[in-house]
This record gives structure tokens, C-alpha cells and sequence, in this order.
């Protein structure tokens, strides 16, 4: 009798491990648990740790309740522009009602990947090509708000999207290449004139001082010559004053020799109106008296004696 008693009671044990070791299900700490009894949800989310199901009866889901990072593949459209670009992002959402992802939707990860895909192509269509290099904060909270709108039915919150590149093609680079050249050369262009005008305006006060001090413009002159002498391949050009040249002029002539104004001047041939001229006068007597008169006062040779005119 206490033999069948020992053995009932081994099978009862034996029996009560394998039940709690069927029931026993264990809950992660990021995971929510959600069961369903004969194919109907139960009313409590199972928390983090241990917990008991009903062997056959029950079964348990668990829901990953960290944020997924999911990146969304490539797509290719047309700008509102007209320019076929190829954009890919990253989304990343969390579940936040583990109930709805299970019950709601069959697959909350393929729904969600699917949404931001058609998003992405539809915020590419309405987008022009300078919205997506330059302004993608505003192109990333519009295309978070398209995904969430219907995902909050899944119980799946999008925490951001972002877009990571922008594909663009060959002629389109070159294009906005030579456009961000010519930019850059216009700029240049522009503050290369304001530095003219600002140059020009000191220059046009400098002269004005200098004219004050006629001696500042040598002085100006001197410091030119040092900046240019330092350099040893360069070919100085000395300017030299007009006025030091006529000084040094004024100091070479001879104390004995006559000058400009003490040289006899030859007399001017007394002018004729046309009825003075005699006619009986040939020509070429009239020709040789007035050469004759020229040459009374040579000035190669001051202290010469007149020439005999002609008999």
C-alpha cells in the first residue's frame, strides 16, 4: 500500500513539472506579453518576468518594445521640378500598445516599411530639387507626419524619419556645378568693386592731404622705391622730377656763353599785301633778297660780320 502510495505520488510530481515547466513563460524586460486564449485576447498585458499560460489552451506573444531602426530602400521620382533624383531614408519607430500590433495588423514591421516607401515617393513628387538638398528638416516632419498618421492604428509610434541621401544624375551635377561656379565668381566680381570703391575713396582722401605737404609725395615716393628695391629680381624705375631737371640745366651753362635770350633774333620779312608786290619785279630776285636778309645774322656763329647782300 505504501509502495502504490510512493508511486502515485512520483507521478503526481512528475506530472505537476511537466505542467509548470509547459505553463512557465518567461517575459524580457523590453518585451510586452500578449495572450491569447482559444483565439480571443486577453484583457492584461503580461509585464516583464515570470508568468503562467494554460498548456494548449493559451498562447503567448511577445512584443519587442525598443525602438526599430529600419532603413527605407531606395526610391526614384520626379521633382515638382522635373529632375529624376533617387532618395533613400531611415525611419525609426517604437511599439507602443503591444494589443494593436498583434491584433490590428499581421505585421506592424512589413506595414510600417511599406508606408514609409510610398511616403517617400509621394514627398519626393510634391518636392522641388532645392527642397530636398537644402530643406530636409521641413521634408522629414512631413514625411514623419504621413507615416504616423496610420500607424497610430497599429499601435506604432514613428519617432523620426530622416533622409539620408539624395542620388542625383551625371548632367545634373555638371549643371549645378557650373551654376555654383558662376554664383561664386559673381560674388568674387562684386566684393572685388566694393574693394575698388573703398580703395579709390582712401586714395582720393590720401591725395588730398598730400596736396596740403608737397613734400609728403616724395616721401611717398621714397617708400615706393624701398618696396620695390627689396624684391632683388625686379627693375627699378626711378621717376625723376621735371623741376630737378631744369635745375641741373640752369647749372651747367657756361658763365661766357650767350644764352637763349641774349642770341640776336632774325627779323620777321615784312608782310606784303598783295597790292604792294611790284609786278615788274621778277620773282627770283625777290627770292634771293630775302634769303640774303636771313642770312645777315647766322646763329651758329654770333660774332660773325654780316654777308654782302647782292649788288
Amino acid at each position: 500500500m505504501l509502495d502504490e502510495l510512493l508511486a502515485t505520488a512520483a507521478v503526481v510530481g512528475t506530472a505537476g513539472v511537466v505542467y509548470v515547466a509547459a505553463a512557465a513563460r518567461v517575459v524580457k524586460q523590453y518585451e510586452r506579453g500578449v495572450v491569447l486564449r482559444l483565439g480571443r485576447l486577453r484583457g492584461g498585458i503580461r509585464p516583464p518576468g515570470f508568468t503562467m499560460i494554460i498548456p494548449g489552451v493559451d498562447r503567448l506573444r511577445k512584443v519587442n518594445m525598443q525602438i526599430v531602426t529600419m532603413p527605407v530602400p531606395a526610391q526614384d521620382g520626379i521633382t515638382r521640378d522635373n529632375v529624376t533624383v533617387r532618395v533613400d531614408a531611415v525611419i525609426y519607430f517604437k511599439v507602443v500598445d503591444a494589443a494593436d500590433a498583434v491584433i490590428q495588423v499581421e505585421d506592424y514591421r512589413f506595414a510600417v516599411s511599406q508606408m514609409a516607401q510610398t511616403s517617400l515617393r509621394s514627398i519626393i513628387g510634391k518636392s522641388d530639387l532645392d527642397d530636398l538638398l537644402s530643406n530636409r528638416e521641413k521634408l522629414n516632419q512631413g514625411l514623419e507626419l504621413m507615416i504616423d498618421s496610420p500607424a497610430m492604428g497599429w499601435g506604432v509610434q514613428i519617432d523620426r524619419v530622416e533622409i539620408k541621401d539624395v542620388s542625383l544624375p551625371e548632367t545634373m551635377k555638371r549643371s549645378m556645378a557650373r551654376q555654383a561656379e558662376a554664383d561664386r565668381e559673381r560674388r568674387a566680381r562684386i566684393i572685388n568693386a566694393d574693394a575698388e570703391l573703398q580703395a579709390s575713396k582712401k586714395l582720393a582722401e590720401a591725395a588730398g592731404v598730400m596736396s596740403e605737404q608737397p613734400a609728403a609725395l616724395q616721401l611717398r615716393l621714397l617708400q615706393t622705391v624701398v618696396a620695390v628695391a627689396a624684391e632683388k629680381n625686379s627693375t627699378l624705375v626711378l621717376p625723376f622730377p621735371v623741376e630737378l631737371l631744369r635745375f641741373l640745366e640752369r647749372a651747367q651753362v657756361q658763365p661766357g656763353a650767350p644764352t637763349v635770350e641774349q642770341i640776336p633774333q632774325r627779323p620777321r620779312p615784312t608782310e606784303h599785301k598783295d597790292d604792294e608786290f611790284v609786278l615788274d619785279e621778277p620773282k627770283g630776285d625777290k627770292f634771293r633778297r630775302e634769303e640774303a636778309e636771313d642770312d645777315e645774322f647766322p646763329l651758329d656763329n654770333p660774332g660773325a660780320s654780316p654777308l654782302p647782300g647782292p649788288e
